[in-house]
Protein backbone atom coordinates (compact mmCIF):
# COMPACT_ATOMS: atom_id res chain seq x y z
CA UNK A 1 0.00 0.00 0.00
CA UNK A 2 1.59 3.61 -1.09
CA UNK A 3 -0.33 6.38 -0.41
CA UNK A 4 -0.90 9.75 1.67
CA UNK A 5 -1.56 8.48 5.12
CA UNK A 6 -4.14 9.26 7.90
CA UNK A 7 -3.46 8.89 11.44
CA UNK A 8 -5.82 6.48 13.33
CA UNK A 9 -4.31 6.59 16.58
CA UNK A 10 -0.72 5.13 17.65
CA UNK A 11 -0.20 1.94 16.06
CA UNK A 12 -2.77 2.13 13.12
CA UNK A 13 -3.33 4.20 9.77
CA UNK A 14 -5.73 4.47 7.15
CA UNK A 15 -4.33 4.72 3.39
CA UNK A 16 -6.47 4.78 0.12
CA UNK A 17 -9.38 3.94 2.28
CA UNK A 18 -7.51 0.54 3.55
CA UNK A 19 -7.10 0.34 7.58
CA UNK A 20 -3.62 -0.73 8.33
CA UNK A 21 -1.92 -1.86 11.80
CA UNK A 22 1.37 -1.41 12.24
CA UNK A 23 2.82 -4.62 12.99
CA UNK A 24 4.86 -5.44 16.25
CA UNK A 25 3.82 -2.75 17.94
CA UNK A 26 1.21 -1.73 20.75
CA UNK A 27 0.30 1.70 21.26
CA UNK A 28 -2.23 3.62 24.13
CA UNK A 29 -6.06 2.88 22.71
CA UNK A 30 -7.05 6.57 22.03
CA UNK A 31 -9.04 6.73 25.45
CA UNK A 32 -6.59 5.93 26.99
CA UNK A 33 -4.68 8.03 29.99
CA UNK A 34 -1.14 7.34 31.96
CA UNK A 35 -0.40 8.58 35.62
CA UNK A 36 2.49 11.07 35.44
CA UNK A 37 3.26 12.33 39.04
CA UNK A 38 -0.16 11.78 39.88
CA UNK A 39 -1.54 13.48 37.40
CA UNK A 40 -3.35 11.70 34.58
CA UNK A 41 -2.37 12.69 30.76
CA UNK A 42 -3.62 11.94 27.83
CA UNK A 43 -1.12 9.30 26.29
CA UNK A 44 -3.01 7.84 23.96
CA UNK A 45 -3.81 10.78 21.74
CA UNK A 46 -0.18 11.76 22.26
CA UNK A 47 0.88 8.62 20.97
CA UNK A 48 -0.90 9.18 18.17
CA UNK A 49 0.39 12.73 17.38
CA UNK A 50 3.83 11.27 17.17
CA UNK A 51 2.76 8.95 14.53
CA UNK A 52 1.17 12.13 12.81
CA UNK A 53 4.37 14.12 13.23
CA UNK A 54 6.41 11.28 11.99
CA UNK A 55 4.30 10.83 8.83
CA UNK A 56 3.65 14.58 8.04
CA UNK A 57 2.16 15.22 4.68
CA UNK A 58 4.80 12.55 3.06
CA UNK A 59 3.59 9.14 0.93
CA UNK A 60 3.91 5.99 3.17
CA UNK A 61 4.79 2.51 1.74
CA UNK A 62 3.25 -0.07 3.89
CA UNK A 63 4.20 -3.69 3.04
CA UNK A 64 2.04 -6.58 4.57
CA UNK A 65 0.77 -9.68 3.54
CA UNK A 66 -1.67 -10.55 6.19
CA UNK A 67 -4.65 -9.02 7.60
CA UNK A 68 -6.15 -9.35 11.41
CA UNK A 69 -9.33 -9.85 12.70
CA UNK A 70 -11.06 -6.76 12.08
CA UNK A 71 -9.73 -6.43 8.12
CA UNK A 72 -6.79 -4.31 8.76
CA UNK A 73 -3.67 -4.95 6.57
CA UNK A 74 -0.57 -6.22 9.17
CA UNK A 75 2.00 -3.88 7.99
CA UNK A 76 5.75 -2.23 8.35
CA UNK A 77 5.25 1.19 6.96
CA UNK A 78 8.20 3.69 5.80
CA UNK A 79 7.87 7.51 5.35
CA UNK A 80 11.55 8.72 2.97
CA UNK A 81 12.63 4.84 4.04
CA UNK A 82 12.12 5.42 7.94
CA UNK A 83 10.34 2.52 9.88
CA UNK A 84 7.63 3.99 11.22
CA UNK A 85 7.27 0.93 13.52
CA UNK A 86 10.46 0.88 14.73
CA UNK A 87 10.38 4.72 15.18
CA UNK A 88 7.29 4.66 17.92
CA UNK A 89 9.11 2.08 19.78
CA UNK A 90 12.29 3.70 20.04
CA UNK A 91 10.99 7.19 21.05
CA UNK A 92 9.07 5.28 23.67
CA UNK A 93 5.14 6.37 22.54
CA UNK A 94 4.42 2.51 21.66
CA UNK A 95 5.69 -0.86 23.43
CA UNK A 96 6.85 -3.58 21.64
CA UNK A 97 4.02 -6.53 20.41
CA UNK A 98 5.98 -9.28 21.63
CA UNK A 99 3.27 -12.13 21.41
CA UNK A 100 4.00 -11.53 17.48
CA UNK A 101 7.12 -9.96 17.12
CA UNK A 102 10.32 -9.35 18.77
CA UNK A 103 11.69 -7.52 15.96
CA UNK A 104 11.42 -4.54 18.02
CA UNK A 105 12.20 -5.64 21.78
CA UNK A 106 15.80 -3.98 21.87
CA UNK A 107 14.13 -0.17 20.54
CA UNK A 108 11.51 -0.67 23.72
CA UNK A 109 14.41 -1.69 26.25
CA UNK A 110 16.31 1.31 25.17
CA UNK A 111 12.91 3.46 25.03
CA UNK A 112 12.44 2.30 28.70
CA UNK A 113 15.56 2.97 29.88
CA UNK A 114 15.77 6.35 28.58
CA UNK A 115 12.09 7.46 29.93
CA UNK A 116 11.51 8.40 26.62
CA UNK A 117 7.53 8.93 25.75
CA UNK A 118 5.11 6.79 27.89
CA UNK A 119 8.07 5.33 30.16
CA UNK A 120 8.32 8.85 31.78
CA UNK A 121 5.04 7.97 33.22
CA UNK A 122 3.34 4.84 34.75
CA UNK A 123 0.77 3.43 32.27
CA UNK A 124 -1.40 -0.07 31.70
CA UNK A 125 -0.39 -2.32 29.06
CA UNK A 126 -2.25 -1.33 25.87
CA UNK A 127 -3.45 -5.00 25.74
CA UNK A 128 -4.43 -5.35 29.14
CA UNK A 129 -6.54 -2.02 29.21
CA UNK A 130 -8.26 -3.21 25.77
CA UNK A 131 -9.20 -5.91 27.70
CA UNK A 132 -10.53 -4.71 30.40
CA UNK A 133 -12.88 -2.46 28.50
CA UNK A 134 -14.40 -5.19 26.29
CA UNK A 135 -14.73 -7.14 29.74
CA UNK A 136 -16.46 -3.50 31.30
CA UNK A 137 -18.88 -3.06 27.86
CA UNK A 138 -19.47 -7.65 28.42
CA UNK A 139 -20.88 -7.13 32.08
CA UNK A 140 -23.30 -4.25 31.15
CA UNK A 141 -24.32 -5.95 28.13
CA UNK A 142 -25.05 -8.93 29.97
CA UNK A 143 -27.83 -7.07 31.87
CA UNK A 144 -25.36 -5.45 35.02
CA UNK A 145 -27.99 -3.44 36.93
CA UNK A 146 -28.83 0.21 35.72
CA UNK A 147 -27.11 3.06 37.59
CA UNK A 148 -29.85 4.29 40.30
CA UNK A 149 -30.21 7.36 42.53
CA UNK A 150 -27.57 7.63 44.43
CA UNK A 151 -28.62 8.23 48.99
CA UNK A 152 -29.32 12.10 49.12
CA UNK A 153 -27.46 11.98 52.61
CA UNK A 154 -23.72 12.16 51.41
CA UNK A 155 -22.36 14.45 54.20
CA UNK A 156 -18.70 13.37 55.18
CA UNK A 157 -18.63 11.00 52.02
CA UNK A 158 -15.14 10.37 50.30
CA UNK A 159 -16.07 8.01 47.32
CA UNK A 160 -16.06 10.18 43.64
CA UNK A 161 -18.50 8.66 41.22
CA UNK A 162 -18.54 9.83 37.69
CA UNK A 163 -19.40 8.85 34.50
CA UNK A 164 -16.07 8.31 31.60
CA UNK A 165 -15.90 9.19 28.20
CA UNK A 166 -17.36 5.53 27.39
CA UNK A 167 -20.68 6.39 29.01
CA UNK A 168 -19.14 3.51 31.84
CA UNK A 169 -20.02 4.67 35.50
CA UNK A 170 -16.97 4.53 37.66
CA UNK A 171 -16.13 5.47 41.05
CA UNK A 172 -12.38 6.23 42.44
CA UNK A 173 -11.29 5.92 46.01
CA UNK A 174 -9.09 8.25 48.39
CA UNK A 175 -5.55 7.79 46.98
CA UNK A 176 -6.28 6.56 43.87
CA UNK A 177 -4.47 7.83 40.92
CA UNK A 178 -7.04 10.79 39.19
CA UNK A 179 -8.81 10.95 42.50
CA UNK A 180 -7.84 14.39 42.83
CA UNK A 181 -8.80 15.33 39.39
CA UNK A 182 -12.16 13.45 38.69
CA UNK A 183 -15.00 15.79 38.95
CA UNK A 184 -17.24 13.96 41.18
CA UNK A 185 -20.96 13.64 40.04
CA UNK A 186 -22.13 11.95 42.83
CA UNK A 187 -20.36 10.92 46.12
CA UNK A 188 -20.67 7.59 48.16
CA UNK A 189 -20.08 6.46 51.86
CA UNK A 190 -18.95 2.64 50.62
CA UNK A 191 -18.06 0.91 48.00
CA UNK A 192 -21.08 -1.48 48.28
CA UNK A 193 -23.35 1.95 47.94
CA UNK A 194 -21.66 2.99 44.52
CA UNK A 195 -22.08 -0.82 43.02
CA UNK A 196 -25.39 -0.41 44.14
CA UNK A 197 -26.08 1.99 42.49
CA UNK A 198 -24.19 0.78 39.51
CA UNK A 199 -20.94 2.10 39.14
CA UNK A 200 -18.08 0.26 39.15
CA UNK A 201 -14.39 0.12 40.57
CA UNK A 202 -12.18 2.66 39.06
CA UNK A 203 -8.94 -0.18 37.96
CA UNK A 204 -6.48 2.34 37.80
CA UNK A 205 -3.48 1.47 39.85
CA UNK A 206 -3.06 2.49 43.39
Amino acid sequence: MTGTATVVDGDSLEVAGQRIRLFGIDAPEASQTCDREGQAWACGLASADRLRSLVGGDKVVCNGNEVDQYGRLLAICTVAGVDLNQMMVADGWATAFRRYSEAYSADETRARAGKLGLWSSSFEAPGDYRAEERQAGTTRAAGAPARIAAPTNTSGCTIKGNRNRRGEWIYHLPGMPHYDQTRAEEMFCSEAQAQSAGYRRSKAHW
